[in-house]
């Protein structure tokens, strides 16, 4: 499983420049692989319309999208850094997170990990997320 993963650029929060530079952080990452291909473009315009709220979302720290692309199946996700669980469960309510949610949840599989860090590190962060979706794209789903 070699192909290359696509990070969107850090989008940075509100929450990027509060608290100690490389302080503690939850880290979020997400993994959603399509059944059918044509609903890969609904879910990235619905990922690319919660990333444009970023700079609005209370306790976020940053995020990237990242992508596979694949003719057979596609995978797309988020990694996003809060300054806290509590941040984190609140955005995961938030009504636009919830609808996009609901619309694709029957549409793919979706697997996700969450962890927390005592020194945030954008670069360890991204890394470590690459590790953890190449680990994923290796194991068998459905």
């Amino acid at each position: 499983m070699s192909a290359t993963i696509w990070f969107a650029p850090w989008k940075p929060g509100p929450a990027e420049h509060t608290g100690e530079p490389g302080g503690a952080a939850v880290v979020s990452v997400t993994d959603f692989a399509p059944y059918r291909p044509w609903t890969s473009v609904g879910i990235t315009i619905a990922g690319a319309a919660l990333r444009h709220t970023w700079g609005d979302v209370e306790g976020a720290v940053g995020l990237w999208l990242w992508s596979v692309p694949g003719l057979s199946r596609s995978r797309s996700g988020s990694v996003s850094v809060w300054r806290d669980e509590r941040h984190l469960r609140d955005f995961v309510a938030r009504h636009d997170h919830v609808r996009i949610m609901r619309t694709y949840r029957n549409r793919g599989d979706l697997r996700s990990t969450t962890w927390q860090t005592e020194h945030f590190d954008k670069d360890a962060t991204q890394e470590t997320a690459r590790s953890l979706i190449n680990e994923w794209r290796a194991q068998p789903i459905r």
